[in-house]
Formats: structure tokens, sequence, C-alpha cells
């Protein structure tokens, strides 16, 4: 058995063992390779291998830190509540980056899906969400210019998209049908999430409309990372 196979089944052990507990911060490469008395590059390809198989993720800068491994998240798929409202009703502790909020060239499927024309200006707008510490899911949300006039403007702010059609005067709305797949994160995705590559995820393709007026006010697109949550459709 190699060293670097030997070693990831060491520090495997110790997480299962309670050694290190979940968001422990682990011992730096250089000092892991000293306790172990094994090159720095061992120390490195251990690491990645347990962030590949769901051990541990990494912080840019800041170290490598033991995943959670019980963190099941209960996903509505289905009603008019945000997930934002949802994790405070449950006590998460929750954190909402907004991390797109751009102008989009021309698309047919989503501009199909806003029911707007060819010329008309649609703003993508995406959000990371965090729980407990762990990266969860993406979510991204196309709006169209014609329905928000200031989305350019307000677009940056929005951490619930519900909360912000309700702000803009859209109190009765509710959610299309959902097109659910099972995807692979690619490089962009593995370093948001922090997930191993082998861990698939939940992408969910949906879209809101107002009920009073049958407005079409979003299209959206979801990604989870599947480990983190239990399903209730």
């Amino acid at each position: 058995m190699s060293e670097k196979a030997i070693l990831v089944d060491t520090l495997i052990s110790e997480i299962q063992k309670g050694n290190y507990k979940p968001n422990d911060k682990l011992p730096s490469e250089n000092e892991l390779a000293d306790y172990y008395q094994v090159p720095r590059i061992v120390v490195r390809k251990a690491y990645e291998r347990l962030q590949e198989l769901g051990y541990i993720f990494s912080k840019q800068g800041k170290g490598s830190y033991v995943q959670n491994q019980k963190l099941q998240i209960p996903l509505i798929l289905t009603g008019d509540v945000s997930f934002s409202e949802k994790m405070q009703e449950l006590n998460y502790r929750f954190e909402t980056r907004n991390i797109a909020c751009e102008e989009i060239a021309y698309d047919t499927s989503i501009f199909h899906a806003l029911n707007v024309g060819k010329n008309a200006v649609v703003y993508k707008i995406s959000r990371l969400r965090i729980v407990e510490d762990c990266p969860i899911a993406v979510h991204t949300s196309y709006l169209s210019q014609t329905v928000f006039a200031n989305i350019k403007r307000e677009g940056s702010e929005i951490s619930s998209i519900f909360q912000f059609f309700r702000k803009q005067g859209y109190s009765d709305f509710e959610a299309l049908k959902t097109k659910l797949t099972v995807i692979f994160p690619n490089k962009k995705e593995r370093e948001l999430l922090k997930c191993p590559s082998l861990v698939p995820l939940l992408s969910l393709e949906s879209g809101c409309i107002d009920r009073r007026t049958g407005q079409v006010l979003e299209y959206s697109k979801n990604i989870y990372r599947s480990d983190c949550f239990t399903y209730i459709i």
C-alpha cells in the first residue's frame, strides 16, 4: 500500500473516531508531513483524495477542514416558501452570498421561458447558499428588465428571490413545473460548493408566475449538493 493510501486511511479513521470533529481545522501539510515522516506532496495528495471522498473541504488561504457528514437538510421541491425562509424556520446558521448580477446574451430557452422577445434585457442573478459553514447550493434566477425595471441596480442585493418579488408588489405567485436532473459538478461548481468531484448535484430548472396576471416573473436553474439533503416532494 502506498504512503498516500496509508495516510488517507489513517485520517479517515481519525475522523470517524471523532478525533477530528466537523468543521475542525486539520493540520497544515507541513505539520502532517513532519508528524508522519512523509514528503509534503504525499500529504497534499492525501488531502486531495479526502476532499474527493467528501471527508474534508478547503478554504482558500486558510487550510483544510473536516466536512460535516451529518448535514441533511430537508429540501422541499414544491411550494412558495423561499429557501432562505425555510432555513430560518429550521434554525440553521445560514448565509447567502450574491455571486453574480449580469446581463446575459440572447439564449433561446431562457428568453422563451420568460416569454420575452429577442431584444429584451435579461439579468442573471446567482446566489451561493451556505448552511452551517458548508456551501450547499447555487441558486440562479433569470429576470427580465421589462418586468423589473430596476433589476440592474437592485439585483446584486437580492438574497431571497421571493422576498424580492413581494417588494416589487407580487404577493400571489406560484412555482411552475420543475425539471429535475442529476449532474456531476464542473470545475467552477466544485470550487464554489467545495464538493468532491464524485458527489453528484441535483439540478432543478423551474420558473415562477404571478397568479393574478399570469406574468412570468422568473426562470431559475438551481443546483444542490446531493450529499447534504433529504428530499420532500
